[in-house]
């Protein structure tokens, strides 16, 4: 099915699922929100891999400042071990996926970087992401909130981990692929694009 309009928004997020993914592919035009508030137990500090034990929820402390804060100025907690931790699970995950090999050291130099802001780094990740995948979506922030010209389809809010938050997508529809441990647990469905990435490479695309 084809987008609605020719521009989306979209919030930043950590490793974002293949969901997420595929409207930086399908849409003319994508707006990532920089002025709203920080959201917690959302795709913007938390990513989920398949592992050996199932389904597996990677997430980025940040340091809490109060009620409200700025998606911008969300500070890390670098205090806890948070990046060898996400380290070893990704490593553990993929290590025997087919292009574990090619992909992961790319990954790795951005963990290796000193991190501050989760913008920062989530943006760093997506630029990386993009690379990866061969795609160049035309990618502009908003200037104030949800600022964008003429008609758009907002994403920012419904592509959530929690399904009561999901509202649903008919522009995207779940197509399966190659995965690790789909003999123990089945094909499952919109992971990080990270696993798209480690267990299909090249081909991801095609299931953008």
């Amino acid at each position: 099915m084809q987008p609605i309009s020719e521009c989306a928004l979209l919030s930043t997020a950590y490793h974002a699922p293949i969901q997420y993914y595929s409207k930086l592919f399908r849409y003319k035009q994508v707006y990532i929100e920089q002025w709203e508030n920080y959201q917690k137990q959302s795709y913007r500090n938390r990513c989920h891999i398949l592992s050996a034990n199932g389904v597996l929820a990677l997430t980025v402390p940040i340091v809490h400042t109060g009620s409200k804060m700025c998606i911008r100025d969300v500070k890390i907690d670098n205090s806890k071990r948070w990046k060898a931790m996400h380290l070893r699970a990704i490593e553990s995950a993929y290590r025997s996926s087919p292009f574990y090999i090619y992909y992961y050291d790319e990954f790795e130099k951005i963990y290796q970087k000193p991190s501050v802001f989760l913008w920062d780094m989530n943006q760093a990740f997506l630029e990386l992401t993009l690379q990866l995948l061969n795609i160049q979506p035309s990618i502009q922030l908003t200037n104030n909130y949800h600022e964008i010209e003429g008609p758009y389809d907002d994403f920012s809010q419904n592509i959530h981990p929690k399904a009561k938050f999901s509202l649903p997508d008919h522009s995207f529809k779940n197509k399966p692929y190659f995965q690790v441990f789909e003999n123990k647990f089945g094909f499952v469905e919109n992971l990080s694009i990270l696993d798209l990435l480690f267990n299909t490479g090249p081909e991801a695309i095609n299931w953008l």
